[in-house]
């Protein structure tokens, strides 16, 4: 079958995942930005949420996954980074892994002290499990509560108070994907939480809904205390205003408002999108420019000091880089 190449940069481990997609079938395409990245990215700058899909005879996904991915390899991820002038990533498992973390660790492994991860566990996963995931990286558990769907609130408060347990010792934190209905349900539990809680791509606030939309004054009050961090990522997630999508401003620059020091950003990259899942065979991932959407940031946040703050520091002191 005719295979496809992706847009590589020329590392060894580049090249190593050319030869992968050369003796493979025909994958969808893991996208890389098409437009340079028009601002001055800082030193340090994180991007706060991946996701790598392995080989899968060497990571075999869950039996229960609910897509089945192609591979989308640390070289290619390097690539980029390289084209985004972005030194720093949290590698977040992807729910068709289910609570294997092993693929998500050797990425890690593979990129060194410019890598953290977040991972997925249960109440199957050993403290002696998690404390070999800190060594390796690991700085928080994801709790995901829209691709798992789990939409019971007493269920997901229990998943949130195992959470606390689980990560409290460690000093990690508790990244959450969730309606914004669930977020505000949980608003009590987050306010006393020990540990930071980071609520993921943009709290899953919907431009259709703008900044009145019910749950959103919950969130902006819960980043406001500081009781709780947003991912700015995503922005696909929320619009369908390709390809840059620009109608997230308003949510967006009400987020970083509401408290700077509690804002991270994230690409998503590959970009998956389960919504397109498929009985048998591969479900593509979004087609995203990277570069473009990136270029969005100074315009939710036009000072650079702030986008420092927003892409160095902030995740500097959450992953602990």
């Amino acid at each position: 079958m005719i295979s496809r190449r992706s847009i590589l940069f020329g590392s060894a481990a580049s090249a190593a995942a050319v030869l992968v997609r050369r003796t493979a079938p025909v994958f969808a395409s893991a996208s890389q930005p098409a437009t340079p990245v028009s601002f001055d990215v800082p030193a340090g700058a994180c991007d706060s949420h991946t996701h790598i899909f392995g080989d899968a005879r060497a990571f075999p996904l869950a039996p229960t996954h609910a897509y089945t991915p192609e591979p989308a390899l640390v070289g290619e991820m390097q690539a980029l980074h390289r084209a985004l002038h972005v030194d720093r990533v949290v590698v977040v498992t992807p729910s068709p892994y289910g609570t294997d973390n092993t693929c998500t660790l050797d990425a890690v492994k593979q990129m060194g002290g410019r890598a953290r991860c977040v991972v997925v566990i249960d109440e199957k996963t050993s403290e002696a499990s998690l404390d070999e995931m800190s060594r390796g990286g690991a700085r928080g558990i994801r709790l995901n509560l829209i691709t798992g769907g789990e939409a019971n609130i007493a269920a997901a408060r229990h998943l949130f108070e195992v959470a606390v347990m689980r990560t409290r010792p460690r000093n990690w934190h508790i990244q959450i994907y969730a309606q914004l209905g669930t977020i505000e349900a949980l608003k009590d539990a987050i306010a006393a939480c020990p540990v930071p809680v980071v609520l993921d791509h943009f709290g899953a606030a919907q431009v259709a809904g703008g900044v009145s939309q019910r749950g959103f004054d919950a969130l902006l009050a819960m980043v406001h205390a500081g009781h709780a961090h947003v991912k700015i990522s995503a922005p696909y997630r929320s619009s369908t205003q390709a390809p840059d999508y620009a109608d997230v401003a308003p949510i967006a620059k009400a987020i970083i408002a509401a408290n700077p020091q509690r804002i991270v950003w994230g690409t998503d990259w590959p970009h998956p999108n389960p919504a397109l899942a498929r009985p048998v065979g591969l479900t593509p991932y979004w087609s995203i420019d990277d570069g473009r959407v990136f270029n969005q940031l100074p315009v939710w946040a036009p000072d650079a000091a702030l986008r420092k703050t927003i892409l160095v520091d902030n995740p500097a002191r959450l992953y602990g880089f």
